[in-house]
């Protein structure tokens, strides 16, 4: 799908992020953490990507180098997702990180109720989210949220195999 150029409103940003804060968080950790990117700060994300992917790649691509530049700015807003761990550790990491994830999940069903494109992205290059994002002790991101408006239909789902494939009854 092609994002168009129509920008995603703060009001809107501020409603999916508001549906994030309502995901289930065993022990009311709410472990979600975000960093709203528009404008000028997703061309910095973009040149950070670029030049990080340059400097710790065996196998430079020029082609490679200038998608993860451009890439950032097809969107209208990234939110980089991000995990606040429970510095007491009073509960395991993968809860907080399944928490943050349903938070993603809200974000998603609401954006496409707005018909506001979206998907997340989890780069290698994530790792180094430290380097460009001020993150407090024990946060770390997770990946990228990119959303944006679209003029087309968005393809219609499909999935590899049915709920039957996945599921025992006992």
């Amino acid at each position: 799908m092609q994002y168009n150029q129509i920008p995603i409103t703060k009001k809107q940003i501020l409603q999916i992020l508001e549906s994030a804060n309502w995901a289930p968080t065993h022990k009311r950790t709410e472990p979600w953490r975000f960093k709203v990117l528009q404008g000028k700060s997703l061309e910095r994300l973009g040149e950070f990507l670029a030049e990080k992917f340059k400097e710790t790649t065996t196998n430079f691509s020029e082609f490679q180098y200038n998608k993860l530049k451009e890439n950032t700015t097809k969107a209208s807003c990234i939110i980089a997702i991000c995990m606040q761990r429970d510095l007491k550790e009073s509960l395991p990491e993968w809860e907080e990180i399944a928490s943050t994830g349903m938070a993603v999940q809200n974000m998603w069903l609401l954006c496409t109720e707005m018909n506001i494109g979206a998907y997340w992205s989890s780069p290698g290059l994530i790792k180094f989210a430290d380097e460009f994002f001020d993150l407090a002790e024990g946060e770390r991101c997770l990946g990228f949220f990119y959303m944006g408006n679209y003029d087309d239909s968005p393809a219609e789902g499909f999935r590899k195999s049915p709920i039957e494939d996945k599921t025992v009854w006992l």
